[in-house]
């Protein structure tokens, strides 16, 4: 069948054949549940002492699978096969790395509705996500595999002196060792992306998903082998962060390092610790506190929108999620009120299983108890104008599931309007000016995403030169701080957000994984 592309910016596809592979794609996944599940080290798959269990935060008495528990010893392993492939893989032509990870996204795409079901199990998140999710994965390699074609694998002249007697070229090489470790909420494209990119550049990787998400870890590690990256070349490691996270981090081995993750950890465990001998590329991706700003003059059913399906998609559960709307003071009740009308229309809480489903669980219990402790705060300093509750009966007394919650009625510097708290709680407030509204908007660590909505010029361009964030859309119903897309919306933080100032997705994230060497020939 013609297949439907899903993006991020798809609230829904009426395409039945769509959801009948979907749902055939769930039930063949789903027979597989319980078996365990190895590591990938070198030509090796692993076993280990200890296994953990992996269940579904839709309904925890579903054990999804067993996996390795792995140790210390298991990251220095696979750090040295990688190392002992690097030669190799860093001397295959660049051309025939880009075919290789070309037949990577390909397969991706092929496996679609299997990752898609697979993924939702998993994380909790809607058909329509994890869906979008996948073909994000599979572009994002081939956006990283153009960037390379275009810029003839980044080996490019420089002038000459004299072109018969000299010649200059600029090359990127590889670092050797890349470790990537990569979030739940985005299983495969926070992990694929710097996958693809370091190895395209030729380098080798070690890579550790979440705990939360070792399923997925699994099989995207068996389709890129699969699909003929060499053994070696990428190692999957599974465990706690205190053991194979943390030998990625301290091992001297690893050259490079991707991490997505919180503020405390990116900065703290690993920008902090990982070059402590010398200096070496540390990319940390971090949280954000994105704001969105709603101008008198803003289609409000186009900001209500926007701003329900930013705050609420993956339940909050998105370094992009907007998490603050600043609403001009004459219009807050109008907005208020389709704010809640919005919600009431598409956030359909439940089992994402289903297809109707907009919201399903939170990840886990600790994320269930933080939603428990930051509403309860909201509750006793300020007023809840939607949600706040937990929901219980039936299938929710398995699972981690919690209602979409609007607040407002705080003081600015509240520790809920400045703590990035990842989950479905959205503060609402007020201002009289467009610098107010700026100055409020700018007034956090963070500065990933941020939307605005307005109908004039002046304050559009206003808002572009005053933002302090890396990713801004205007006017955008499909999401005010959220849906990147490779090579047609960048995904990239400033500030507290990340340590490049480059983004995901565009022009410049294949070079950060290489390191520039200048060489000079002299003819005669």
């Amino acid at each position: 069948m013609a297949r439907t592309k899903i993006t991020y910016a798809t609230l829904k596809a009426d395409n039945e054949e769509l959801h009948a592979e979907f749902d055939k794609a769930l039930a063949k996944v789903s027979a597989g549940f319980g078996q365990t599940h190895p590591q990938f080290i070198g030509a090796e798959k692993r076993l280990g002492r200890e296994t953990f269990e992996s269940r579904s935060p839709i309904d925890t008495d579903l054990v999804l699978g067993r996996f390795q528990r792995g140790t210390r010893e298991d990251s220095r392993d696979a750090i040295a096969a990688a190392r002992a492939a690097y030669p190799g893989w860093s001397g295959t032509p660049w051309q025939e790395r880009c075919a290789i990870l070309s037949r990577v996204a390909e397969s991706i795409s092929e496996h679609l509705y299997e990752l898609s079901a697979l993924m939702v199990v998993e994380t909790g998140k809607s058909r329509m996500e994890a869906m979008g999710e996948v073909e994000e994965s599979a572009d994002l390699i081939r956006w990283n595999v153009k960037q390379m074609q275009e810029h003839n694998g980044y080996n490019r002249p420089l002038g000459s002196f004299d072109p018969k007697k000299d010649i200059n070229e600029s090359v990127l090489r590889p670092y050797g060792v890349w470790a990537v470790i990569s979030p739940f909420n985005f299983p495969m494209a926070l992990a694929i992306n710097p996958a693809a990119a370091a190895l395209l550049m030729g380098n080798t990787v070690v890579w550790k998903f979440s705990s939360d998400t070792p399923y997925v870890g699994v099989r995207c590690t068996e389709l890129f082998l699969e699909a003929g990256v060499p053994a070696g070349v990428l190692n999957y490691v599974s465990g706690g962060g205190g053991s194979v996270g943390a030998e990625l981090i301290e091992n001297d081995g690893v050259d490079g390092i991707t991490f997505t993750g919180s503020y405390d950890v990116g900065y703290n465990m690993v920008y902090k610790k990982f070059a402590k001998a010398f200096p070496k590329p540390v990319i940390v991706e971090m949280g954000g506190k994105n704001p969105a700003i709603v101008m008198p003059s803003a289609d409000l059913d186009v900001a209500a929108l926007g701003t329900v399906r930013a705050a609420f998609g993956l339940d909050g559960q998105k370094c992009s999620a907007c998490s603050r709307v600043y609403v001009h003071e004459s219009i807050k009740a109008a907005f208020i009120d389709k704010l809640k009308a919005t919600i009431d229309q598409i956030v359909v809480l439940g089992d994402p299983r289903e297809r109707a489903t907009f919201m399903g669980p939170v990840i886990n219990r600790n994320a269930h108890e933080d939603f428990k402790r930051f509403t309860a705060r909201a509750k006793a300093d300020g007023e809840i104008l939607y949600g706040g509750d937990v929901l219980t009966g039936g299938l929710y007394d398995k699972g981690y599931y919690v209602q979409p919650t609007v607040f407002t009625g705080v003081p600015e510097d509240h520790e809920l309007v400045k703590h990035e708290m990842f989950l479905p709680i959205l503060y609402v407030g007020t201002f009289q000016t467009i610098e107010e509204a700026l100055k409020k908007a700018n007034d956090t660590d963070y500065g990933l995403t941020a939307g605005f909505f307005s109908q004039k010029e002046d304050e559009i361009q206003y808002f572009y030169d005053h933002i302090e964030a890396g990713v801004v859309y205007v006017n955008r119903g499909a999401g005010a701080t959220t849906g990147a897309w490779p090579g047609i919306q960048a995904f990239g933080g400033w500030k507290s957000s990340g340590s490049t100032g480059k983004a995901i997705g565009s022009y410049y994230t294949v070079p950060q994984y290489g390191r520039e060497q200048s060489r000079t020939r002299i003819i005669g």
